[in-house]
């Protein structure tokens, strides 16, 4: 009867040790999951500011090249020649600036690709191992309700003796 109850005792603490890996696996998968979105955030937040920024590189080359229109038929005067390639300089300067920051977006935006890949790789890895805890700890309850029934089986032979 002790070794019954010492079994018992063993099943329902590898029970409730299946129980708590299983929840502390869904905290995990949860954080995963929390993670994965506020990265999808980011990765839009990047879209927009790569679009903004291919906006402000077109708007710079339309000006950059009205400027060297204007450059180009405004030779009459010295000065304002001067002034031209001065704005022309600070344009090709604004367009280096967007084509680097445009550059630094895409880059951003790969690694943030590469980033979600490795969380959905995670998460699907987390979600196996969860469904394997929950497999075992199914597996487990019948072992279980086996026993039990075993036991109270038992204990009704006994008590018939």
């Amino acid at each position: 009867m002790d070794r019954i109850k010492e079994r018992l005792a063993s099943l329902k603490a590898e029970a409730d040790a299946a129980v708590e890996r299983a929840e502390a696996a869904e905290a995990k998968v949860k954080t995963v999951e929390q993670t994965l979105l506020s990265r999808e955030q980011d990765v839009t937040s990047l879209q927009h500011r790569l679009s903004v920024a291919e906006s402000d590189l077109d708007k710079a080359e339309s000006k950059l090249a009205e400027f060297k229109r204007l450059g180009a038929e405004g030779e009459s005067s010295r000065t304002t020649a001067e002034a031209l390639q001065r704005k022309i300089q600070l344009l090709e300067e604004e367009l280096d600036n967007a084509e680097k920051t445009v550059k630094e977006t895409v880059e951003k935006l790969r690694q943030v690709d590469i980033k979600a890949e490795h969380f959905e790789r995670q998460v699907q890895r987390v979600e196996q191992e969860r469904d394997q805890w929950e497999k075992k700890y199914e597996d487990m309850k019948i072992k279980h309700d086996q026993s039990k029934k075993e036991l109270d089986e038992l204990v009704l032979n006994m008590e018939s003796i």
